[in-house]
């Protein structure tokens, strides 16, 4: 029998038909919406005469354009208002599920699906949003799709997709401590560039990756995207399981005995063969920054922005004119530059384990009078447990204040953006130009990272604050 990897199991597992020279169609447990990807593929269905072929299995909430204070009130937006509310219209005619504004299961929706336990083990996962491969923490495969894509899904539960080609990325060692999976992240992506991934899907292993808990792992394939990978998973292991086990909608009593048994069994065959192969030692990997606009364009919080030397054409214009953009020289410390925002938040760092991190390191210190700061539940559950664990006091204490659940400063398609010229350590997922507002400059960090520098007011090494 030919060993095959864990991407392949699952792949091969949902395969509906093949197409001679052509994609697969595959069969999809979970589909996740929201509202800005979904209005035009409804709006589809209906010109179609069609009906969701299994509501059931679709869950949607509003994230992406929903204000983060004073959610009571009607969205302010015109265009963010209409989305919100064509979404809970579109989920009504179609008996979906749907977790609005205020709702106890309202929230980003590659952290709320985790939470109730509606990302599994071994499942294929899809949402029109490119951070879908968040859900590859739990050993499922999960990717994001486009709007007539969504409308495929919800029309089919199918979705007609070519198989990508396989890479491992194994990362040994132990992490230094202020060290964390957005920092692992960062790192890998500077290593093997925004491109590195294209065409791959990465299974992550190693026993750095391994340590991680699984809002560590999500946090790691969030970013598997940023590689220019088509998602991202790791094998699920016995903190998977403790992770989804009682969770509203993990399996329950025998079929949950039934579940372990099947997901015992996702693992990589140790002769399984992957088109590309990385290692990396934890050992080298210190809290990351990015200094440039895209996500491959970082380096350790104590290092020296890169020269151009060794680029040449167009490759050496396009670093030059990222340096530009973000007001900085070849060469630069990166440590003691200005900052003028902080956002903790978005799919890749707005879960709580992100918020104990924060808290605690800003315990007993004062926010910088120069920063300001947007603290950003990923969920209302989340929100729920900041405040039931405490952290609200100690983060007042020290400056700060907790918005309500949303994207937020992520994408700059709400209220929280960040103005034109102003420096803002983020610990979302991309640092485009334009990415969190118009000409604002985004530089990628941890939460720990960010702390440090909410509390100095400019680029500082955590480590040397702990």
């Amino acid at each position: 029998m030919t060993a095959k990897t864990l991407f392949d199991k699952i792949w091969d597992a949902h395969v509906v038909k093949k197409v001679e020279g052509g994609p697969n169609v595959l069969y999809i447990d979970r589909h996740f919406i929201h509202e800005v990807t979904s209005p035009v593929a409804f709006l589809g269905l209906k010109n179609r005469g069609l009906k969701v072929y299994r509501p059931d299995q679709t869950t949607a909430t509003p994230d992406h354009n929903v204000p983060t204070i004073n959610q009571h009130l009607s969205i302010k937006d015109e265009l963010s208002r209409n989305q919100v509310d064509m979404l809970k219209k579109n989920c009504d005619e179609n008996g979906i599920v749907y977790h609005g504004l205020g709702t106890e299961g309202h929230g980003v929706v590659h952290i709320i699906g985790p939470e109730m336990g509606l990302t599994q083990p071994g499942m294929t996962i899809v949402c029109g949003d490119s951070h879908t491969s968040t859900h590859g923490a739990f050993g499922a495969i999960a990717f994001g799709i486009g709007t007539s894509e969504v409308e495929m899904v919800l029309a089919s539960q199918c979705i007609m997709q070519p198989k990508p080609k396989k890479m491992r990325i194994t990362v040994n060692g132990t992490l230094d401590k202020g060290v964390t999976a957005k920092d692992i992240a960062l790192y890998i992506i500077s290593k093997i560039s925004t491109s590195g991934g294209t065409g791959h899907f990465i299974e992550y292993a190693g026993s750095a990756i391994t340590s991680l808990s699984m809002e560590g792992r999500m946090t790691l394939c969030n970013l598997s995207i940023e590689s220019g990978a088509r998602g991202g998973m790791i094998a699920p292991d016995e903190t998977t399981f403790n992770y989804v086990k009682g969770r509203q909608f993990a399996p329950k009593g025998e079929e949950w005995d039934k579940a372990m048994e099947k997901w015992a069994e996702l693992k990589s065959d140790e002769d399984a063969v992957f088109d590309t192969d990385y290692t990396f030692d934890a050992a080298d990997i210190e809290p990351m920054i990015t200094y440039g606009t895209n996500p491959g364009m970082g380096i350790g919080v104590s290092q020296t922005i890169p020269t151009s030397e060794g680029l040449s054409g167009t490759d050496k214009t396009t670093y030059q004119k990222s340096l530009q953009y973000m007001g900085y020289n070849e060469g630069d410390a990166m440590k003691g530059k200005p900052v003028d925002f902080v956002f903790l938040g978005s799919c890749t760092n707005g879960r709580i384990e992100d918020f104990r991190e924060f808290a605690a390191f800003v315990k007993g210190k004062k926010k910088a009078d120069n920063v300001t700061a947007w603290l950003v539940p990923g969920s209302k559950a989340v929100q729920n447990q900041i405040e039931a664990e405490g952290l609200v006091p100690i983060l007042e204490e020290a400056g700060f204040e907790l918005r309500q659940p949303g994207c937020s400063a992520c994408l700059a398609m709400n209220d929280d953006k960040i103005p034109t010229g102003k420096y803002s350590v983020s610990t979302s997922n991309r640092n485009f130009e334009g990415r969190q507002g118009p000409g604002a400059r985004t530089l990628l960090a941890s939460p720990l990272t960010a702390a440090a520098a909410a509390v100095s007011g400019v680029i500082a090494d955590p480590r040397e604050m702990m």
